[in-house]
């Protein structure tokens, strides 16, 4: 039996499937953020006279700089859903295999309705890829099953399907891999920008009375760089939206192709195969 279920195991997907300890990826994302707000946005020439902190911003990136050190967090997390769409992008790219997917579902369940596993196989190897090792487990359990007297057939059909069930759970984690981040990132990005929106508002409102209450010019500018922290935050929440939905929709169109090789696999056998006297 145990050599039953080594072959039954799936191989593990070649070539990169992702970063497991993404705490490194947002800890550099970090240092990123906060060097592009401090040295980028916060250049002395983009502020009149060169006073950073006191002087009129002269620019859009001025502006931006004096939206506060929330901001510096905001670019930390557009730069993390960039950095983790990038990895999710390659990871998924090992996962799908090296040729089309709708090709390889196709020729796969022509070889396996023709009872051809010697060329399902081939084609397996040649795909490679998470959906090639979930589909390459269930051919060799249907293999073990024609060698196995003694199970009924609706057993055999069951045990296939489980087989394949089992290993595309293997494969799962490896596929939604860091995407809860991203997740996160949709959320926390407006969170993060309401935030440093109502401490901006506050230091404005703050900075008036204490001016006597007249100097609409201050109340402006210090909105306009309160400001900033919505714009950024909605547009990091915007990149981390499109990034995931675009990539949990290609982890279902992945799915689905499984869920209809599987099927065709367990229905060939049952098929092809009657109960045992």
């Amino acid at each position: 039996m145990a050599t039953t279920k080594n072959a039954a195991s799936p191989k593990k997907s070649k070539g990169f499937t992702g970063i497991k300890s993404a705490i490194w990826v947002m800890l550099i994302c970090l240092i990123l953020g906060y060097s592009f707000w401090y040295f980028v946005l916060g250049n002395p020439d983009n502020f009149a006279g060169g006073d950073v902190e006191n002087g009129r911003p002269l620019n859009l990136m001025g502006t931006v700089y004096h939206g506060g050190y929330v901001v510096g967090l905001i670019f930390t997390l557009l730069v993390t859903v960039v950095a983790l769409s990038i990895e999710r992008y390659f990871g998924l790219k090992t996962a799908f295999g090296k040729g089309s997917l709708k090709k390889f579902v196709v020729e796969i369940k022509a070889a396996i309705k023709a009872n051809d596993f010697a060329k399902a196989r081939a084609i397996c190897d040649k795909q490679q890829g998470s959906v090639a090792n979930v589909v390459l487990a269930s051919v060799n359990t249907y293999q073990q099953m024609e060698e196995t007297p003694g199970i009924k057939k609706a057993q055999k059909v069951a045990k296939i399907q489980q087989a394949h069930e089992e290993a595309t759970q293997l494969e799962m984690p490896t596929l939604q891999m860091n995407l809860p981040i991203i997740a996160t990132i949709v959320t926390l990005g407006t969170l993060t920008a309401l935030f440093g929106t109502v401490l901006g508002m506050i230091g404005s409102f703050q900075a008036l009375a204490a001016g006597g209450g007249g100097d609409s010019m201050a109340l402006s500018m210090g909105i306009s760089e309160a400001l900033v922290n919505t714009a950024a935050g909605i547009a990091t929440s915007w990149v981390a939206v499109v990034a995931y939905n675009t990539y949990t929709n290609k982890i279902d169109k992945l799915t689905y192709a499984l869920d209809e090789v599987g099927y065709t696999i367990a229905q060939t056998y049952d098929a092809n195969h009657a109960d045992e006297a």
